[in-house]
C-alpha cells in the first residue's frame, strides 16, 4: 500500500499520434503505460471489419505501433494496457504472441472478456466493463494486458488495484483512480491539446505531450508529463478535460459513482496538478451497454450559391431535388457563408448541403448524386458543386442500454491460460435511485431554470445586476469550454478563469440564455449542472446528434466545436473583472 504509481497514456483514439508509444517510453520513468483505442464510433468500424473477416475486430494500428515498442517496454519492465482488443480481445492477444514470438522476446499476455453480449438484433453490443480483470491479468505477472470493451478509466483503475491492493469497498480511492484514468483517457486533451487558451502555451499548443498520472495508495493523483515534451499541464487544462463528455456529477462506472463536485485541483509545480479530495459511493447494479447497428446508406451533395437570391436559389434546389427523388429522407441545411459586397467568389457564396438517408443503397447512391449533378445547366445562376456524384455509404446507429451485473461474465484470462470469473460488486445501488434526480436537472421548456433546475441550482445568484455596469464583448474572453459526443446527446462544459467570473456566471448562464446563443438547443432538453470546486457549469443537451455520430448530418456531428461556438457568441460582460 506505499509508493506512487506512475502510469502514462499513449493513445486517446484509434487513429492517435503514431510514435507516441515511443515517446512514452523514451521519456522517462513509468510503471504502466495505456493506450485508449475506443470510441462509439470505433466499435461500429470494428464491428464492420469483423464482419469482413472474424479474426479481425481489433486496433491494427496497435500491433505496428507496438513492434517498436514491446522490447523496450520489457526490458525497463513497463506494462502496457490496453483497450485496443475491441471485439476481438483474445485475438490481439494472439497477434502480440505472435509478434513478441517473431521479435525473439518473452512476453506474458493476458486479456478481459465477457463484455460481447449475444444480441441477435445488433451488429455489436458491448458492456461496459470494470477494472477488476485487469488487475487480476497484473497480480498474474502479465506484461501486456488486453481489454474489448471496459470504460475508459478502467485502464488506469486497473493497474492501481493490482499495486495498492484495493478491494471493492475501496471507494474513495476508486472513485480517485477513475478520476485519473478520465483525465488520461484522451492522450494529450489534458496536456494542451483541444484547449481554449491554446495561445497562452508555452509552445502555442504545437505538439503537447502525452500525459502521467502518479498514483498514490488514497486514490489522489498528480497529472504531469515527461520533461520536456510540449504543451502544458495547469488547472485549467486539467479542468478541460475533467469536463469532456460528462453528464451528471454522479459520474456513473461499474465499479463505482465517482461524485465530480467534490474534484480539488491545485497547481503542485511546474506541469504538476495535483487532484484529490473525490468521494465514491457504492456503483449501479448494471451495465451500461453500447449497442451498434447499421441503419441504411447515406448521400450528400453541396452546391454553391454565390451572389444575390440565396434564399431563392435554395428553394429551388430543393424543389428540383425533391421532385427528382423524392422528399422522404432528404435534409437541406443552408449555410450563411457569404459576405455582402465581396470581392471573391468564395467570400461571396454560401452553400447548400443536401443530404439523404435511405434503406435502399440505389436510392441514396448513384440516383441522387446524378440528379445533383444534373441540375448543373438547369437551376439557379453559377450553379456548382463541390463534389462529383458517388455511390452511398453505410451508416451505423448508437443506442445505449443496461444489463445487471451479475448477468455479464466477466472474465480475465491470465498469462498461462487459466480463465478467473471476476464477480461483481455486492454492494450496489438500484440505476432508478442513482438517476432519479436527473429528473430534478430537466429543463422544462417554459419554465426558468432556476424552478426545473431542483438541487443543481439551489443557492444561485442572479444574473448579472442591469445596475453594473457591461462592455460588449466575446464569451471566450473570460471563459474556457470544452464539449463533446454521447451517443445522440452532447455535453458542454463551461469554467470561469477567476472567482469573480464564476460569481456571475454561474447565476448568467441558464438554460435560457444557452438556448438564446445556441439557438438550436432551443427546443430540446437541456440538463444543467455545477461544478464549484472547479468554477464551471456542464450541459448535457439531449437529442443534438440525433442518432449519434455516425448518423448525424450535423455541420459539427461530434459537437467538438459546440463549446467555442459559444465562446465566439457577443454578450454583456461585466466591466469589472
Amino acid at each position: 500500500m506505499s509508493g506512487v504509481l506512475r502510469v502514462g497514456n499513449a493513445s486517446g483514439f484509434y487513429g492517435d499520434r503514431a510514435t507516441a508509444w515511443r515517446e512514452m517510453l523514451d521519456g522517462g520513468d513509468l510503471d504502466v503505460l495505456t493506450g485508449d483505442y475506443l470510441a462509439e464510433l470505433t466499435m461500429l468500424i470494428l464491428g464492420r471489419d469483423r464482419m469482413r473477416d472474424e479474426s479481425l475486430g481489433y486496433a491494427k494500428t496497435f500491433l505496428r505501433q507496438l513492434e517498436s515498442a514491446l522490447g523496450t517496454a520489457l526490458d525497463r519492465g513497463v506494462r502496457l494496457v490496453t483497450n485496443a482488443g475491441g471485439l476481438n480481445p483474445a485475438g490481439l492477444a494472439a497477434a502480440i504472441g505472435s509478434l513478441a514470438a517473431r521479435l525473439g522476446l518473452e512476453a506474458r499476455i493476458g486479456y478481459v472478456e465477457g463484455d460481447a453480449l449475444a444480441r441477435p438484433d445488433a451488429l455489436t453490443a458491448n458492456a461496459y466493463l470494470g477494472a477488476f480483470g485487469i488487475a487480476a491479468c497484473l497480480d498474474a505477472g502479465a506484461d501486456v494486458v488486453v481489454t474489448g470493451r471496459v470504460t475508459d478509466a478502467s485502464l488506469v483503475v486497473g493497474p492501481a488495484i493490482a499495486r495498492f491492493g484495493w478491494r471493492r469497498d475501496d471507494l474513495d480511492a476508486l472513485a480517485g483512480a477513475t478520476v485519473a484514468g478520465h483525465l488520461l483517457e484522451c492522450g494529450a486533451q489534458v496536456t494542451g491539446g483541444n484547449f481554449s487558451f491554446f495561445t497562452e502555451l508555452p509552445d502555442g499548443g504545437h505538439r503537447p505531450g502525452f500525459p502521467i498520472a502518479e498514483l498514490h495508495p488514497d486514490g489522489s493523483s498528480v497529472i504531469t508529463k515527461h520533461p520536456g515534451t510540449g504543451g502544458a499541464v495547469t488547472v485549467e487544462t486539467v479542468t478541460a478535460q475533467l469536463l469532456y463528455e460528462v453528464g451528471a456529477p454522479a459520474y456513473l462506472g461499474p465499479d463505482v459513482v465517482t461524485h465530480l463536485d467534490t474534484v480539488r485541483l491545485a497547481q503542485d509545480g511546474p506541469d504538476r496538478v495535483r487532484v484529490d479530495g473525490i468521494r465514491g459511493t457504492p456503483p449501479p447494479d448494471t451495465l451500461k451497454v453500447g449497442v451498434n447497428n447499421l441503419g441504411g446508406f447515406r448521400n450528400s451533395m453541396t452546391f454553391v450559391l454565390c451572389g444575390l437570391d440565396i434564399p431563392a436559389k435554395a428553394a429551388l434546389v430543393r424543389g428540383q431535388i425533391e421532385e427528382a427523388v423524392g422528399k422522404d429522407g432528404l435534409e437541406f441545411t443552408l449555410a450563411r457563408t457569404d459576405h455582402v459586397d465581396a470581392t471573391d467568389t468564395e467570400t461571396a457564396s454560401a452553400l447548400l448541403h443536401v443530404h439523404l438517408r435511405d434503406g435502399d443503397r440505389a436510392r441514396a447512391g448513384r440516383a441522387f448524386s446524378a440528379a445533383a449533378v444534373e441540375l448543373a445547366l438547369a437551376s439557379y445562376p453559377g450553379c456548382t458543386l463541390t463534389t462529383l456524384p458517388g455511390d452511398a455509404t453505410p451508416y451505423g446507429v448508437f443506442t445505449a442500454d443496461v444489463v445487471p451485473q451479475a448477468e455479464v461474465a466477466h472474465v480475465a484470462v491470465l498469462p498461462d491460460g487459466v480463465r478467473v470469473p471476476i464477480a461483481p460488486p455486492t454492494t450496489t445501488e438500484p440505476l432508478t435511485r442513482l438517476e432519479g434526480p436527473l429528473v430534478q436537472h430537466q429543463a422544462l421548456k417554459g419554465v426558468p431554470s432556476e424552478q426545473a433546475g431542483g438541487a443543481c441550482c439551489a443557492g444561485a445568484p442572479p444574473a448579472h445586476s442591469s445596475l453594473h455596469p457591461t462592455r460588449r464583448g466575446a464569451l471566450g474572453e473570460l471563459v474556457g469550454a470544452r464539449s463533446g459526443d454521447k451517443g445522440g446527446d452532447a455535453n458542454l462544459g463551461v469554467w470561469a478563469r477567476t472567482d469573480a467570473t464564476w460569481a456571475w456566471l454561474r447565476g448568467w448562464l441558464t438554460v435560457e440564455r444557452l438556448a438564446e446563443l445556441l439557438p438550436e438547443t432551443g427546443t430540446l432538453t437541456v440538463q444543467r449542472y455545477e461544478l464549484p470546486n472547479l468554477r464551471a457549469v456542464n450541459f448535457v443537451i439531449r437529442g443534438l446528434l440525433g442518432q449519434g455520430v455516425a448518423a448525424s448530418t450535423r455541420f459539427d456531428p461530434q459537437a467538438k466545436a459546440l463549446g467555442e461556438l459559444l465562446r465566439s457568441r457577443i454578450v454583456d460582460l461585466p466591466a469589472e473583472e
